[in-house]
């Protein structure tokens, strides 16, 4: 019914070589990734040398130096495949551009090109135990002592945490200041007193994803690795928010899609009482309600990835975007799941991988309950 239209040529010409390496390094492989918990560091590095990684990068720094669309063409792929463990965009389209916004020059000339070959890979590092939506309460501090600041506490649900290199540091640099003494420190994970849970952490659904818990025990780092100004980590993040959450809409409009392509191919096969389970009526406005969601869901990701390319997407945009298409996933996999009967329960088809994968959207990047209060501010007054 509608047409794409943000995407040009050389998008589909680099989707199709993206779609190749999903079916021939990703899929075969994305199950005993669910088992092991975490991507082999080999398919960060055929990544990298595919130009999956950090693609809009500048050149200077080992990108490709593409546009932003060219990235979000990878996710889709990752997506459609049912494959939520590479934490590909995490750390190209999250923590790679906090170094490249923030970081010094010889941060930038250190890490970024390794991030782009896929040798290092990059994390972020917000979440604690007591703070997850609420970024001010975080208690992580680095205190200043000469030349060094000195890391001590704990963050946790940290992806690609387990095979991270790089960090990227929410922590208190000035715990007397709140949100105005947050700072944003770039930590390797080969320091010493940095330590990464003895395990990594079983989770619901993205069970191939590398999810760890993180320590710092007096950790100390160059008071370089600072990534901009002191004290301005908790606007930095602010900034940087809505396209963390513009990629979980273009992530979850993608899944739908591809789930609705997996539902339709079951229901015309399967049958059931003499008829198909699609020849149903209730099957038939159960699809024709989701097919009608997506294709919404669609064209208003679309319309917010052409506002974020144009720099006109905001907050309160990214938080509409984010809320309602993470509610529809969930709200149309759990209809999809049950028209594939006892078959939708069974690990093995990707239905019910979707439905275990989808259920963190509604929580990561900031729960549906803030989404509204960022929203609902901004219609009824106070800050976005």
């Amino acid at each position: 019914m509608f047409k794409r239209s943000i995407f040009n040529e050389d998008h589909e010409m680099f989707r199709d070589q993206v779609r190749r390496f999903v079916a021939e390094e990703i899929t075969p492989n994305h199950a005993q990734w669910e088992k092991d918990g975490r991507v082999s560091r080999e398919a960060w590095r055929k990544a990298g040398e595919n130009g999956l990684l950090c693609a809009a990068m500048p050149e200077a720094y080992g990108g490709a130096g593409a546009d932003f669309l060219f990235s979000m063409v990878v996710m889709e792929e990752l997506a459609a495949a049912g494959a939520m463990g590479p934490g590909f965009s995490l750390h190209s389209d999250i923590v790679a551009p906090y170094i490249l916004h923030y970081g010094s020059e010889a941060l930038k000339q250190e890490w970024l090109p390794r991030m782009a070959r896929g040798e290092a890979i990059g994390a972020i590092a917000m979440t604690e135990p007591a703070a997850g939506s609420d970024v001010q309460g975080i208690k992580t501090t680095a205190i200043r002592d000469g030349d060094d600041f000195v890391i001590n506490g704990q963050k946790v649900f940290i992806t690609n945490g387990g095979n991270c290199d790089i960090l990227v540091l929410a922590c208190k640099t000035d715990p007397t200041l709140g949100a105005k003494g947050t700072s944003l420190i770039l930590v390797p994970t080969d320091t010493p007193g940095f330590r990464k849970g003895n395990k990594l952490l079983e989770k619901v659904g993205w069970k191939a994803q590398d999810t760890a818990e993180l320590f710092f025990d007096n950790v100390r780092v160059p008071a370089a690795n600072l990534l901009g100004a002191e004290g301005r980590g908790f606007y930095q993040l602010m900034e940087q928010l809505p396209q963390e959450r513009l990629l979980q809409c273009v992530r979850a409009t993608a899944a739908l899609e591809a789930a609705l392509d997996w539902t339709v191919a079951h229901v015309t096969e399967r049958r059931a009482f003499g008829q198909t389970i699609g020849d149903f009526q209730n099957t038939r406005f159960k699809i024709a309600e989701i097919k009608a969601q997506a294709v919404l869901m669609r064209v208003f990701t679309d319309k917010c990835l052409e506002m974020h390319v144009a720099g006109e997407l905001d907050a309160v945009d990214a938080a509409m975007g984010k809320m309602l298409t993470s509610e529809t996933l969930c709200r149309c996999l759990d209809d999809m799941l049950q028209m594939f009967g006892g078959y939708g329960y069974m690990w093995e088809y990707p239905v019910a991988r979707a439905w275990a994968d989808a259920r963190v959207g509604r929580i990561a990047g900031g729960t549906g309950e803030v989404m509204r209060e960022i929203i609902g501010r901004s219609v009824l007054g106070g800050r976005k």
